[in-house]
């Protein structure tokens, strides 16, 4: 699934900045693989003995079938044949697709609308997405049930790829845990979950990265059994005479979110959880986004243009510095 956001979380091999650190003993216990997912990769580093193939295996196992599910950008996904077929009958759906299009409708709730996993077409009319028929809708305009969904509208369309790779990476962590792994951190296109401990004996430690050409890490985080997701615009957005457009909607505009947020990341007990609200936050923005973080008690960290930063929600606890 060639998902548009791509997230600003780095992991950063297991310890802080690993590649300014000398080799040392508790950096080789480390065991990593590597593998491509959704147009970007995923990386996994973990501790003790492990069938390193049939991890592999089952990892690619899933990513497959999350991309042959969810991808709007493959026109045999349920997705797509679910956004093409002009229909308000229920359709039939796996019960994963079924599971992710339930949270989204739940953080759509949650968050006012915030999150709407109907503004595939206004993604696609700014360039970000492969659906580019029919007009957005609203989230209760979607209806899911056991195996199926429905339409209100026959042309309407759902686009999962604010919260379908989070499910990925909590099926990730599942297949690795199935595989007898306790002590791992894995990270897809930019989230993170982490589970157990490092080999030396401490949390696992990531870097959120920091919003300025030189580059480096706003903050040094130790997720401690939570899921880490990010949305920013510094990677996937473009200039166009003087603006900077985004590929995160603002569904109370219908026009890319025009924020001065750098980045905004969330912990969640699930990757899915924290890659939906993330978006819906920083569609948000600098305000009104902490404000509803604090309100709700929502775990986040928002990164500010000017290199600043506003913890909410107890994610302060997870700052290393």
């Amino acid at each position: 699934m060639n998902l548009s956001r791509r997230d600003l979380i780095l992991c950063a091999s297991g310890t802080l900045l690993a590649s300014a650190l000398p080799a040392s003993a508790e950096n080789t216990r480390l065991r990593v693989l590597r593998g491509p997912a959704f147009g970007a990769s995923w990386s996994l580093l973990a501790a003790g003995s492990w069938d390193a193939a049939a991890v592999r295996a089952a990892l690619a196992a899933v990513v497959a079938s999350v991309d042959g599910a969810m991808s709007p950008f493959r026109a045999g996904s349920e997705v797509s044949r679910f956004n093409r077929t002009a229909t308000t009958d229920w359709q039939e759906l796996s019960a994963a697709t079924c599971t992710v299009m339930e949270e989204g409708l739940r953080v759509a709730m949650l968050t006012h609308d915030a999150f709407n996993p109907t503004v595939g077409p206004l993604v696609g009319r700014y360039g970000f997405g492969p659906i580019t028929h029919g007009v957005a809708g609203q989230p209760e305009e979607i209806a899911v049930r056991d195996g199926a969904a429905r339409k209100a509208r026959p042309h309407l369309s759902l686009d999962l790829c604010g919260i379908a790779k989070g499910h990925a990476l909590d099926r990730m962590a599942a297949a690795c845990r199935k595989q007898g792994m306790t002590d791992f951190l894995i990270e897809l296109g930019g989230e993170v979950f982490a589970a157990g401990r490092h080999p030396a004996g401490r949390r696992w430690q990531v870097g959120i990265e920091r919003p300025s050409p030189a580059g480096g890490f706003q903050r040094a985080v130790a997720p401690g059994g939570t899921a880490l997701a990010t949305s920013g615009t510094a990677v996937n957005g473009y200039a166009h005479a003087g603006r900077r457009y985004s590929h995160i909607i603002d569904p109370a505009t219908g026009r890319p979110a025009d924020s001065a947020l750098a980045s905004i990341t969330v912990a969640a007990q699930t990757a899915m959880t924290a890659d939906a609200l993330a978006t819906a936050l920083y569609a948000m923005g600098p305000e009104r986004g902490p404000d509803f973080a604090r309100t709700t008690g929502i775990e986040a960290l928002f990164v500010m243009d000017d290199a600043g930063d506003v913890a909410t929600g107890g994610f302060e606890a997870s700052i290393l510095e």
